[in-house]
């Protein structure tokens, strides 16, 4: 378990890294765009571009921001349960939103397959959009495996508080 989780870790910071260079490309184009467009010289495919790098920077963030509890929760109520509950009420939680993000996994790679199948291209830069499907779907099944790991470690932490 503790190598999977390791791996884990590498290939969710791996992605965060990627997340976070698309975040750069982006604003750089973003910036020399609005430059050029001041100069009559707008880049061309910009915002097919701008949609992609989005896509990328989602897909590369989403299972390292899970990882650290960076999303919206409900601390409020949360703080007034037992620690048992709030063991009980993530676990319910977190195995719901696996299986939803499950199915949208799926679907994800299913979409991409369908996208390279038909042949699929943007509409300005003629780019393969199968490519950005599949690179969505790998964040997805990554943040799904995240997910996965945190449902572990909260069975763990409920069976280490029924031992006492």
């Amino acid at each position: 378990m503790r190598q999977i989780a390791l791996a884990l870790n590498k290939l969710s910071n791996a992605m965060k890294l990627i997340g976070g260079i698309a975040l750069v490309g982006m604003m750089l184009l973003t910036v020399v765009d609005v430059i050029g467009r001041f100069f009559k010289h707008p880049i061309f495919g910009s915002v097919e571009i701008v949609g992609f790098l989005a896509t990328i920077i989602v897909a590369g963030v989403l299972p390292y921001t899970y990882k650290i509890g960076g999303h919206v929760g409900v601390e409020i109520l949360m703080q007034t349960f037992s620690r048992k509950t709030q063991i009980w009420v993530r676990l319910i939680t977190r195995t719901l939103t696996l299986f939803l993000f499950g199915l949208i996994t799926w679907q994800m790679f299913l979409h991409a397959a369908e996208l390279r199948q038909m042949g699929e291209v943007s509409m300005s830069l003629k780019f393969p959009t199968y490519y950005i499907a599949y690179i969505l779907g790998f964040g997805l099944l990554l943040f799904s495996i995240t997910i996965l790991e945190t449902i572990c470690l909260d069975i763990v932490e409920l069976r280490k508080g029924d031992s006492k």
